[in-house]
């Protein structure tokens, strides 16, 4: 099991060290799927880069807690440990398809690295294995695509190109950021099969990150909706879509196209996630929020179980 335990991070800014992302907690079980939801800014991404100790050299720090794998801490791992925890325990698939290949070298080269660097195939094995990725995920004349850059590719292509990469060396475990976003619908349809079918055949544990309930509503067993670095609910897809607890995933929810009637405008959240270093004291919803109350003020609130399954951060009892 993977396990993010109490995380905390932090960024450093003109002020000097400030927290980012605050006592995160969650798990992600073999074959399933965790989705991660929540506005821009929220720390999604910088939450799931954590994991594989993406951040260090950019300036993130770990304030406190722990990522675990089957009990034992990421943060403990040596420099020749984590190259091979990266890949080959757990992989990623970056947020942007059209910037997350090198540029200078081709699809080929890029990907026969990653195959020789975890499963120590010979140069000849690695490039048959590529092919035989490229051709699961989707994708046609693949011999040729081996030799191209990803320049001559497509957004969509770029993407498939990426999950091959991520599943190249077996991992357990593949964070997903935001992997349809800039990719238009019928690719977007595609990529979510794809993750589907690779989830449901391999039992990958899947993290994915994304603002997309539609995307949420496809693929995850759980969500956990995170606001202003904390995570504010957290439940099965099922009761997130059938009774939202707190205000902000109410709002979310009701921010989506499909929900709206034609000629009704879209419903907005009025004002911006507060950034790292401008969180008040309570709840950090509380300027947004239609239902906040003085309580809602007075102390910093803790993520509480309201019963076996679902969990909230709010002082609020009725929802209605």
């Amino acid at each position: 099991m993977l396990e993010i335990k109490n995380l905390s991070l932090g960024i450093h800014t003109s002020k000097g060290l400030t927290q980012a992302v605050s006592d995160v907690s969650f798990q992600i079980k073999p074959g399933k799927v965790l989705g991660l939801v929540g506005e821009s800014g929220c720390g999604k991404t910088l939450t799931a880069q954590s994991i594989l100790r993406l951040g260090e050299h950019q300036g993130v720090k770990v304030m406190g807690g722990d990522v675990l794998l089957n009990g034992k801490s990421v943060f403990d791992l040596s420099s020749k440990q984590l190259c091979q925890f990266r890949g080959a325990q757990v992989s990623m698939v970056f947020q942007e398809p059209m910037t997350a290949l090198n540029p200078v070298f081709s699809i080929g080269s890029q990907m026969i690295e990653v195959i020789r660097l975890h499963l120590g195939l010979s140069k000849k094995e690695a490039r048959q294995r590529a092919v035989s990725l490229l051709k699961d995920v989707g994708l046609l004349k693949v011999e040729r695509i081996l030799d191209q850059y990803p320049d001559s590719l497509s957004g969509g292509m770029r993407q498939r190109v990426l999950i091959a990469m991520a599943i190249s060396a077996k991992p357990a475990y593949i964070i997903a950021d935001e992997p349809t976003t800039a990719l238009d619908v019928s690719v977007q349809s595609k990529i979510i099969e794809l993750l589907k079918k690779l989830q449901r055949e391999n039992q990958v544990g899947l993290l994915l990150v994304s603002h997309d309930f539609g995307l949420i509503a496809e693929l995850a067993d759980d969500v956990a909706v995170m606001y202003a670095g904390q995570i504010v609910e957290y439940a099965p897809v099922n009761a997130i879509f059938d009774r939202p607890l707190h205000p902000y995933t109410r709002f979310l929810m009701a921010c989506r196209p499909e929900v709206v009637e034609d000629g009704q405008a879209l419903p907005v959240i009025e004002g911006h996630v507060p950034l790292p270093g401008q969180w008040e004291k309570g709840c950090r919803f509380y300027h947004r929020c239609h239902l906040h109350q003085d309580q809602c003020r007075e102390s910093d609130i803790a993520l509480r179980s309201m019963d076996d399954q679902q969990k909230l951060r709010c002082v609020l009892d009725d929802h209605a």
